[in-house]
């Protein structure tokens, strides 16, 4: 029923159109954002095709014998514009696992894309895998997440800082320097974790360039100097914290406040979502417990990121 193709950089147009009218899909997925760090993964994208038209898409990379879908990107999955059935999905994975041993593949694993970002609901792929994959959750990672058009009161702590903020003059500036973050972003992680963040300073300057709309840096200053920002990733139901960071100086005067009070209710308050990220370490098997209870003091609460295997 179903003709696969593995994706060359000749589908490039096909492939971005059908992103691009997806009702589960983000710009994550286009692939000049893929593409990016191509050198780290071996993609191994599938195609879809049935009566000869594009039905679905697969972003995925292969190591050894296992394909992963798309452990380069914060979500991955079966990508499903309005067409898409739950029967022909069925069918799609029933077929796609024999083709998959036949290239060698012995194991998958498989990160279905998080229902925040849908925009109609696409859980399809859920139902296939358990069904005629036999999938088993493999990890299961912890997002927080808040309904924007709520508007939950903050805890006191984040209303005193952002009272702090205010009172000592701390500006907010949307569509601000990557350069300056990337100072602290970089200090921030490597006095605390010694470590890096995942883009280097001039990857995400080259993300930014191609997504300029969704890609966008808030920082917070004081006295005309930096004490803070965040980088958010703005999809077409969720502004989602990608990076976050302060100095002494931002945690002291309310930096992150400032910045979510002017991103929540001033920039984007009709927005459906706002993800804060995850709040785990050690392959999600600990939960940082003042992390995690930073964003649960905006009204944040959970939403999974799961990961899914099954063997060939």
């Amino acid at each position: 029923m179903f003709e696969i193709r593995r994706y060359t950089p000749d589908d490039k147009a096909t492939w971005d159109k059908y992103v691009k009218k997806a009702r589960n899909s983000t710009f994550l997925f286009l692939r000049d954002y893929m593409d990016y760090h191509k050198d780290r993964f071996h993609d191994y994208s599938l195609m879809f095709y049935k009566d000869s038209k594009l039905y679905a898409l697969l972003p995925a990379h292969q190591v050894d014998t296992i394909l992963y879908s798309h452990f380069g990107l914060t979500y991955g999955g079966l990508i499903m514009d309005i067409n898409v059935t739950i029967s022909d999905t069925c069918t799609l994975f029933e077929e796609l696992n024999p083709w998959l041993k036949s290239q060698g593949f012995t194991k998958v694993y498989y990160r279905p894309i998080p229902w925040i970002y849908h925009l109609h609901p696409a859980e399809e792929d859920l139902y296939a895998i358990f069904w005629k994959c036999k999938a088993r959750l493999s990890t299961r990672n912890i997002g927080t997440c808040i309904f924007m058009n709520q508007h939950l009161k903050w805890r006191k702590d984040h209303i005193r800082r952002l009272r702090k903020a205010k009172a000592n003059g701390v500006t907010v500036v949307r569509d601000a320097s990557l350069d300056e973050f990337w100072e602290v972003l970089n200090a921030n992680l490597k006095e605390r974790f010694d470590a890096k963040p995942v883009h280097s300073l001039e990857e995400i300057k080259l993300l930014k360039s191609y997504f300029p709309e969704e890609i966008i840096q808030y920082n917070a200053y004081k006295d005309e100097h930096i004490i803070g920002g965040l980088t958010f990733y703005i999809t077409p139901t969720v502004v989602h914290g990608q990076y976050s960071s302060t100095n002494a100086e931002g945690k002291e005067f309310g930096a992150m406040e400032a910045i979510y009070d002017q991103v929540m209710y001033q920039d984007y308050p009709d927005y459906p979502y706002l993800d804060f990220g995850s709040s785990t370490e050690n392959n999600c098997s600990y939960i940082n417990p003042g992390l995690i209870a930073h964003k649960e003091g905006y009204g944040g609460r959970g939403v999974v990121y799961d990961t899914y295997e099954w063997d060939l």
